[in-house]
C-alpha cells in the first residue's frame, strides 16, 4: 500500500527541501561560474563584473588554452608523473598495511607510528634537502625527482588507511587459510586484496587528487618548461607584466577540473563503499 503525501507531511518537508536546494545552488554555482567565465572575451573582464555573463560565448578561448597554453603537455607530464607514483603507493602501502596488521611480529606497533610520524612532518621542510640529493644524483631534468618524492609523501596515509581496512576483515578468515595450508603470499593475494578493494579504489582515489593538484613539489622539482605538469602549466598564462589572460585560464581550469569530476563521478559508489568499509568490525 502507497503512502500518501499529506499536507501536513509536505509542510513538515519544505524546510528539507530548501536546505537541499540551498546545498545543490552552493555547489553547481561555481562551476556554472567557471565554465560561463572560460567563454568571455578579454574586453569582458576588463570591463565588465566578474558575475556578469558573457555576451559573446567565446569557444577559442579552449583552443587557446590547449595550444599557447601547452595543456597537452602538462596533462601528458602529469600523467607520468602521478599514475608511477600512484603504483608504487598502492602496491607497497596495502602491502605494508597488511604486514602491520595481519602479520604477528614483534615492534609491529613502533613500525607503524614510525611511519605514521611522516604525516607530521611539513613538506616545505625537506624540499632543500631533497634537491641536493637529486642534484647529486643527476636525475634532476627527469620527472624521478616528482615520482620518489610523491611516493614518500604519500606512502604514510596510505598505510595507516590499509591497516585500518584489513583491522576490519575478521582473523578468522586467515587462521583458515593457513590450516589450509595458504601461504601469507597467498593469503594476501586471494583473500586480503580481493576484500580491499573498494578501499583501495578510495585510498587510490584520494592520493590520485593530491598528487594531480600538487604545486609546490612541481614548480620546485619539475621547472623546466618541457617537464611541467597540469598546476604548474597554468602560471604560463601570465602575461609579459604579470597581466592574466583570464579566458583561456579558466578554459584550461575546466578542462583539468572536468576530467577529473567526470573520474569522481564514475567511482563515485566504489568511493563511499570504501569509505565505510573500515568503520565496521567484521
Amino acid at each position: 500500500m502507497s503512502r500518501r503525501l499529506t499536507p501536513l507531511k509536505v509542510v513538515k518537508k519544505i524546510p528539507t527541501w530548501i536546505v537541499i536546494a540551498f546545498l545543490f545552488f552552493i555547489e553547481l554555482y561555481p562551476l556554472f561560474w567557471l565554465f560561463m567565465s572560460s567563454l568571455k572575451s578579454r574586453d569582458e573582464y576588463l570591463n565588465k563584473p566578474a558575475w556578469s555573463l558573457p555576451t559573446e560565448l567565446v569557444w577559442g578561448n579552449y583552443a587557446t588554452a590547449w595550444t599557447d597554453g601547452n595543456l597537452a603537455v602538462t596533462i601528458r607530464n602529469s600523467m607520468l608523473a602521478t599514475l608511477p607514483s600512484l603504483l608504487f603507493i598502492i602496491v607497497l602501502g596495502v602491502a605494508a598495511g597488511f604486514a602491520l596488521e595481519v602479520m604477528v611480529f614483534r615492534g609491529r606497533n613502533a613500525v607503524l607510528l614510525t611511519i605514521l610520524a611522516g604525516i607530521m612532518i611539513p613538506g616545505q621542510m625537506i624540499l632543500l634537502p631533497l634537491f641536493t640529493i637529486y642534484s647529486n644524483l643527476h636525475i634532476t631534468g627527469t620527472l624521478w625527482p616528482l615520482i620518489l618524492t610523491y611516493t614518500a609523501c604519500g606512502l604514510p596515509l596510505t598505510v595507516f588507511m590499509m591497516a585500518t581496512y584489513f583491522r576490519a576483515i575478521p582473523r578468522e578468515i586467515f587462521e583458515a587459510a593457513t590450516i589450509d595450508g595458504a601461504s601469507i603470499l597467498r593469503s594476501f593475494r586471494a583473500i586480503a586484496f580481493p576484500m580491499v578493494r573498494n578501499a583501495i579504489v578510495t585510498v587510490a582515489l584520494v592520493q590520485f587528487f593530491l598528487i594531480w593538484n600538487d604545486l609546490l613539489l612541481a614548480i620546485t622539482f619539475a621547472n623546466n618548461k618541457n617537464l611541467q605538469t597540469v598546476q604548474a602549466g597554468l602560471l604560463t598564462f601570465s602575461g609579459q607584466f604579470g597581466s592574466l589572460d583570464y579566458g583561456p585560464l579558466f578554459a584550461a581550469i575546466c578542462i583539468t577540473t572536468g576530467g577529473l569530476l567526470i573520474i569522481y563521478l564514475f567511482l563515485n559508489q566504489r568511493i563511499m563503499k570504501g569509505l565505510t568499509a573500515g568503520s565496521l568490525k567484521g
